[in-house]
């Protein structure tokens, strides 16, 4: 297993319960992991949710919170997907500065990303994008030029391909 640190994608299976991202939550923070991002949702099968945790770390640790995780009441499986052929999207909005003179160079590049224009104001234009972790970067790269004023983005959702 390598020692080297990156980022790994774990999706668990857990009863739809309260308490159970605390516990999850809890268990990373235990063993002084940092949880880049967590996100947590309904499954197809009902009372299941699915959550998905990005984390750093190296393949040995990783492995070894992800068997402790597998222990936890209320977690019905979990899985590592990093080295899998995966789907990944994040979703974010993003508030941005717009003038009338800005206004058509913002909407141009929203229309180029196949985002979204969600509310408009007399000052700023609020975008929704959703996709890869690099196409949201990269929007918000651009539209960082024009003064975004306020972020708000999701946590990696992932499902292995096929």
């Amino acid at each position: 297993m390598s020692l080297t640190n990156k980022k790994h994608t774990l999706v668990a299976l857990v009863e739809d319960r309260p308490g159970v991202l605390n516990r999850v939550a809890s268990l990373f923070r235990r063993r002084a992991f940092n949880i880049e991002s967590i996100a947590v949702g309904r499954s197809e099968k009902p009372g299941l949710s699915r959550m998905t945790v990005v984390v750093d770390g190296n393949s040995a640790k990783i492995e070894q919170v992800r068997k402790q995780l597998d222990k936890l009441i209320n977690v019905v499986r979990v899985t590592d997907i990093t080295a899998e052929d995966i789907v990944t999207r994040e979703l974010a909005l993003i508030k941005v500065n717009a003038t009338t003179a800005t206004r058509s160079e913002i909407m141009q590049i929203v229309d180029i990303f196949r985002a979204n224009i969600v509310d408009v104001a007399s000052n700023s234009l609020t975008v929704e994008v959703t996709g890869d972790e690099d196409k949201v970067e990269s929007m918000l790269e651009l539209l960082r030029s024009f003064g975004v004023k306020e972020i708000s983005k999701t946590g990696k959702i992932a499902l292995t391909r096929g």
